[in-house]
């Protein structure tokens, strides 16, 4: 089953994403440090990325403001995303 939501349709965690998916940061989750340091990093709502590498264990790797991040499951269950396109 593709899983391609449509802009009205629910958030959902980053690491849900399939890999080559576009999609934009709607929310960040968690503690104060968290936000901040992803914040720092360029994931900020309204930011669109790509999920270069999502293979459902380990990092996921995302491609954003022309840079490439790993970043852990833990951290991509965190930011919360909305209308992907494949």
């Amino acid at each position: 089953m593709d899983q391609t939501i449509t802009k009205n349709s629910q958030m959902l965690s980053l690491d849900k994403v399939q890999t080559d998916t576009v999609t934009c940061i709607e929310n960040l989750t968690g503690g104060r440090e968290f936000i901040s340091r992803a914040s720092g990093r360029g994931f900020t709502p309204g930011t669109r990325l790509k999920v270069v590498q999502n293979f459902k264990i380990g990092p996921l790797i995302v491609y954003l403001r022309n840079t490439q991040i790993a970043l852990g499951r833990g951290e991509a269950k965190k930011i919360l995303v909305k209308g992907m396109e494949a």
